[in-house]
């Protein structure tokens, strides 16, 4: 698969010292099995530097097998605990404080790091408030707001320092109107709605989290007319089931989300810093262009109406004071659930919500670390993961900081035996033959790769946006990667309170096999990137999973005025292509040694131009139509689930809207659109065969 290695993950007064120097602490105990996830990887190759260099290339394959012994469960353990002693949010002393814990950590390995600022526009809850009245007129009743700890829990203390739950960049504003129930959020729930003859305008949209991210829900929420949204954690979903007649179970107990627990998040519809959306952030004090709090105002980015997410207790609350039709039966809860009711009302909601200004500039940091190639250290393997965290943030986004850290510590043994990288890898903090050697940790007769394959592909697109690889990819077009272990759906306590080292410990990763286990193959995946004297991405696998693509856009426009035809070429252009430089390394990989030369080196080289270039060939500087950031033309974000993967998202976009509105020009953009790919496909083609290189 076309893509190169680097890494990344998805996740007030310090009362103590929030982190503990990294050395590793003894072994970790617990019961319960479980799958992980949220370790998600990329790796980046980039630059193009006229240097050579005529050494005989190092045999890495033993050091490749030696990185493989030197995993260490108390390591990575040992790294998730300090790292995860306190809430730390972006912007705040605690987050300053984990980067500090990470800078010592990569320095203790005679690594040269450091930390770079930057200074961001960050939503913080000045206060925000929630009161619910059986009908217009009657006394309201406020809820508490409030995630509960629980009996012997070692962080209490810690918990008093977590943000109040909310979601960042809402609108400020006081609402008060009758309640709807719009199931999960999506656009085909309103379009239910008003079949329905329920009107959500002027409403509160009461929505439950499911399978699409917040912003989405209230994106729209908004688009339906809704004047406010609610999004609250259905225990069908996150609070586990029960055998008959036994009581349900959670966390610390089980490893579901307690009743008053919450996932909060962000609803900025963007990536980056906001002010900055169109170009790169810089440090507080620096001359930056910025947008201002009017322009803001007016993003379509921006959610546009208050916001606030509600734990599983308080949405039930809401739905048993609700009255209308019954709502359908996919719509309905859990065993043991009220019925749901479509409204509207006659329950009455009073969301309240205001951010100072919503104008926070606060300082971010980034820390890095580098192992100079030797070879070729003008290229770059980046390894990555981000530090900050809603809450304590274990799972999310700190078990890959810890796999990071654990991968770290392994490169620095390798480096004391002799190795170093053929090219630059540079491991960052921020605000495969061997594949199948990796033994499962909870299967040991199965390897890792079986059952990832059998669980969840170990290679997926990153198109979802919101996350640390979406600007590699979707705004620049280097090569990614993201691969995961687990199931989302195995991960219920996600952006909650409760997502802290007790979690992990007792359901995630009880001796932390996971971690390790992940960490070799993540490592291995950027060794590979980083010491194999021709890049190992193979096109081919990228041609034959664009033609199922375009099948699929081909079914869905059967009988309509347009023609897939030009797409076609391109793809079948990228295949030839691609077969071409797969025979060209192959041919290259069976020279004898004594036989390279110069013009040896200099062949090798251009191959791997070639290679790496060839990704930022799909991408289009005019960026996709109504979404300009986005510049990759084969996948991205769906428009309608920001965690969701489109492959041509702007044909599907234009597709999309030529079915509703049936017009000639919403045809011809339709077929403009396919132009369009097919030109970066073909871009992509002359690059692979040599002719833009």
């Amino acid at each position: 698969m076309a893509a190169a290695a680097m890494a990344t993950s998805r996740s007030v007064k310090q009362r103590q010292p929030l982190l503990q120097s990294p050395t590793p602490a003894a072994g970790n105990g617990g019961s319960a099995a479980g799958r992980r996830r949220f370790l998600t990887f990329l790796a980046v190759t980039a630059a193009l530097v006229a240097s050579y260099h005529l050494l005989e290339p190092t045999n890495s394959s033993r050091y490749h097998a030696l990185f493989l012994t030197l995993g260490s469960n108390a390591t990575a353990a040992a790294h998730l605990r300090a790292l995860t002693l306190r809430p730390h949010v972006a912007g705040t002393e605690a987050n300053a404080a984990a980067a500090r814990y990470v800078l010592h950590a990569f320095s203790s390995l005679s690594f040269p790091a450091h930390i770079t600022p930057y200074s961001v526009l960050l939503s913080y809850p000045a206060h925000r408030s929630l009161t619910l009245a059986a009908a217009s007129g009657l006394a309201a009743r406020p809820f508490s707001l409030v995630q509960e700890t629980y009996k012997s829990d070692p962080f209490a203390e810690a918990s008093a320092e977590v943000i109040p739950m909310y979601f960042a960049y809402s609108a400020s504003g006081s609402v008060a109107a009758e309640v709807v129930y719009a199931n999960y959020g999506h656009n085909e729930d309103y379009a239910y709605l008003a079949s329905r003859g329920v009107d959500v305008a002027g409403k509160v949209a009461l929505v439950r989290y499911g399978d699409i991210h917040c912003e989405d829900m209230v994106r729209n929420a908004r688009a339906a007319g809704a004047a406010a949204a609610i999004v609250y954690t259905d225990a069908k979903d996150f609070g586990g089931s029960a055998a008959k007649g036994a009581e349900r179970k959670w966390f610390p107990d089980a490893r579901w989300l307690p009743p008053t627990g919450v996932q909060v998040g962000t609803l900025y519809y963007g990536n980056g810093d906001p002010t900055t959306s169109m170009w790169p952030s810089c440090a507080a004090g620096d001359d930056c262009e910025r947008l201002s709090a009017e322009d803001l105002s007016g993003s379509e980015a921006m959610p546009g109406i208050p916001a606030l997410p509600v734990s599983a207790r308080d949405g039930e609350t809401i739905l048993k004071a609700m009255a209308g039709d019954v709502a359908p039966p996919k719509w309905q809860g859990g065993e043991g659930a009220p019925v749901y009711r479509l409204g509207p009302g006659p329950a009455v909601l009073n969301p309240r919500f205001s951010l100072p200004g919503n104008e926070t500039l606060a300082t971010i940091e980034n820390v890095y670390a580098v192992i100079q190639g030797k070879e070729e250290p003008d290229r770059h393997v980046i390894i990555g993961n981000h530090r900050d965290a809603w809450t304590f943030g274990a799972i999310d986004p700190n078990s890959g900081t810890a796999a990071m850290l654990e991968i770290a510590e392994r490169l620095s043994k390798l480096q004391a035996k002799g190795w170093r990288p053929r090219r630059t890898i540079i491991l960052c903090s921020w605000d495969t033959e061997e594949f199948a050697l990796v033994p499962d940790p909870d299967e040991p007769s199965q390897t890792l790769y079986d059952t990832m394959m059998r669980h969840h592909p170990p290679i997926t697109r990153v198109a979802g946006a919101g996350t640390d690889f979406a600007a590699f990819l979707q705004h620049v077009g280097v090569p990614t990667l993201d691969m995961s272990y687990g199931l989302f759906e195995e991960y219920p306590v996600y952006h909650s309170l409760y997502d802290d080292y007790v979690w992990v410990e007792r359901f995630g990763d009880p001796l932390f096999h996971r971690h390790v286990a992940v960490a070799s193959v993540w490592g291995l995946i950027a060794l590979k990137l980083a010491d194999d004297e021709i890049i190992p991405f193979n096109y081919i696998s990228y041609a034959s999973e664009l033609e199922e693509c375009a099948k699929d856009i081909a079914e869905k426009c059967k009988g309509f005025p347009v023609t897939l035809s030009p797409l076609q070429k391109s793809i079948r252009q990228l295949e030839s292509a691609a077969t071409k430089i797969h025979e060209e390394k192959k041919l290259l990989q069976a020279e004898n040694w004594s036989l390279k030369t110069r013009q040896y080196t200099l062949k090798v080289r251009e191959i791997n131009d070639r290679l790496m270039m060839a990704e930022r060939a799909f991408t289009n500087r005019e960026g996709l139509a109504g979404r300009p950031w986005y510049k990759h033309m084969i996948y991205a974000s769906s428009g309608q689930d920001d965690w969701g993967t489109k492959a041509f998202p702007g044909i599907v976009s234009a597709m999309d809207k030529a079915k509703k509105s049936n017009t000639t020009e919403s045809w011809r953009s339709l077929q403009h659109e396919i132009y369009r790919v097919a030109r970066a496909v073909s871009k992509a083609s002359a690059v692979l065969d040599g002719g833009l290189t």
